[in-house]
């Protein structure tokens, strides 16, 4: 007898339908699995005849043959475990046919048919959502996941035995409510903008660089509160919308690090990898390729510290994505496309001891400082849009009696230049000044003859490349709109410029 169970799979981070048929034959009893299948897929006929057994489901001996379709993708993971068991009850006449059209049925069971959580469900149930399956299937442990995809019947089951009382409608499963999650008020954070002493420079050129997602470089000697400012930057971040949070989570989701029984992610991610982080971990990869560091900080902030201690062929890495917004990678049996449209905030020293140019306290080589300072490529410095010296504080600041901004103040004016942004530019699709195409980038500052003027001097006088032309025309569009003003004037450009300055050269010369 023959019967078809409809599951799913990951590709990235996208879902993909795969069909599980199982047919039952007389002949010599054998158990046959096909379909590019991976070791641990081959696995689950053990597992699956062992939970089937110990849930009191005896399976005759015959002829069986499971094949997942289609053929030409290559199936990974325990995720087969309970479609597989479900088609061969169904094959064996435990299960009426009709009652598995319209359901999607994932799950990797234990050896006693517990159900146990798996990986990537987000995908598989947006997937289903889009392709007008009814329901889904799946483990108790990811109802909540799921939960969250609106317009689909989800049903969490503890074990085997649950789903097949279940599809035989003896003892159903109760239906998971579809979650709502919540984005009103800002986490509290333990950390605050109001306990940084002084550094006003960095922290406007911080505040411009969150308002329109702006990648940003500190350099400067160490104490100077780089590292203190950065790990405050999560203060300051606008929301995530509801589409962000679901690109984001799926993510999360895939890569195995979604909390137990959490729905949404609502909180913008702050990665920070050491900068021992091998080149796979950090742009995604390996064997089974699994998102990286840059597509866990989608959408959120990347914070490489002591940047120039990372080797050099990984800091490289980022030279495409920090342009396209997302990585390829390529393998055998296909290509695997993972989002990666992240904030990147850099904090490096000017010299291997960190004191450069302070004479008194720096005792590196020149030729030390080049070849510290040459591990910073042109190429990837440019596509930096941000670049700050960042002085030693002094005593008046550090112990003054001036009042800082807290976090909220600072916070409430980046959302105000955000609303503007988005309004602007909601026709184009996006959100970010950081994101203006080139095309439309003049159209969108709206130049005056002054500013033209102005512009055609700077662009020749500093050589400008088009790509760093560009980056300082978006970023004085975000200063434009923390001051309320709809067009981008002079002092905007020339503030914008002055971030590109970042007071030194690659080859180890103060600017």
């Amino acid at each position: 007898m023959y019967s078809k169970v409809l599951s799913g799979t990951l590709h990235g981070v996208e879902g993909r339908l795969i069909t599980v048929e199982a047919d039952v034959s007389d002949g010599l009893p054998v158990f046959n699995m096909v379909g590019v299948l991976a070791s641990e897929v081959r696995e689950a006929g053990d597992r699956v005849r062992t939970a089937l057994r110990n849930s009191g489901y005896i399976l005759p001996p015959k002829k069986i043959t499971v094949n997942l379709s289609p053929a030409d993708v290559r199936k990974e993971g325990a995720v087969f475990d309970l479609p597989i068991s479900i088609a061969l009850l169904a094959a064996y006449g435990y299960i009426p046919a009709e009652c598995l059209e319209g359901l999607l049925i994932i799950g990797e069971l234990s050896l006693n048919g517990q159900l146990r959580p798996v990986k990537g469900i987000l995908p598989i149930a947006d997937y289903a959502r889009r392709n007008g399956f009814a329901g889904i299937i799946l483990p108790y442990g990811n109802r909540r996941e799921a939960a969250v995809i609106p317009g689909m019947r989800i049903y969490g089951a503890e074990n085997l035995k649950q789903v097949v009382d279940h599809l035989n409608d003896s003892k159903r499963i109760e239906e998971v409510p579809c979650i709502q999650p919540e984005f009103g008020e800002k986490k509290n954070f333990s950390v605050d903008f109001s306990e940084v002493r002084g550094q006003m420079l960095l922290k406007r050129a911080v505040e411009i660089a969150v308002a329109g997602m702006h990648n940003i470089l500190f350099m400067g000697p160490p104490g100077a509160g780089k590292s203190m400012i950065a790990k405050r930057i999560p203060t300051i971040m606008p929301r995530l919308s509801y589409e962000e949070s679901i690109e984001l989570t799926k993510i999360y989701s895939v890569s195995g690090l979604l909390e137990a029984d959490s729905a949404l992610i609502t909180e913008r991610p702050f990665r920070m990898p050491h900068h021992s982080v091998t080149s796979q971990a950090l742009i995604g990869g390996g064997r089974v390729p699994k998102p990286g560091e840059i597509s866990l900080a989608h959408h959120g902030v990347l914070f490489l510290d002591e940047f120039l201690e990372f080797p050099k062929n990984v800091i490289e890495m980022l030279r495409q994505p920090l342009e396209n917004g997302s990585i390829t990678i390529s393998r055998l049996h296909g290509s695997y496309v993972y989002p990666c449209e992240f904030m990147l905030v850099a904090a490096m020293n000017p010299c291997p001891c960190g004191y450069y140019p302070d004479k008194e306290r720096c005792r590196c080589t020149r030729p030390e400082r080049e070849r510290y300072l040459k591990k910073l490529s042109a190429p990837l410095l440019d596509r930096i849009d941000m670049n700050i010296s960042v002085k030693r504080i002094q005593y008046g600041e550090l112990y003054g009696k001036r009042q800082e901004e807290s976090s909220a103040v600072i916070g409430e004016r980046v959302a105000e230049a955000l609303a503007r942004q988005r309004r602007r530019l909601k026709p184009f699709g996006i959100s970010f000044n950081s994101k203006i195409p080139s095309n439309i980038l003049e159209e969108i500052c709206g130049l005056g003859a002054e500013e033209q003027r102005l512009w055609k001097e700077v662009f020749e006088k500093y050589d400008l490349s088009a790509r760093g032309a560009a980056r300082i025309l978006r970023v004085s569009r975000t200063i434009a709109d923390l001051e309320g003003s709809e067009r981008v004037h002079s002092g905007h450009i020339l503030e914008a410029l002055s971030y590109r300055m970042p007071g030194f050269s690659l080859g180890g010369e103060e600017g």
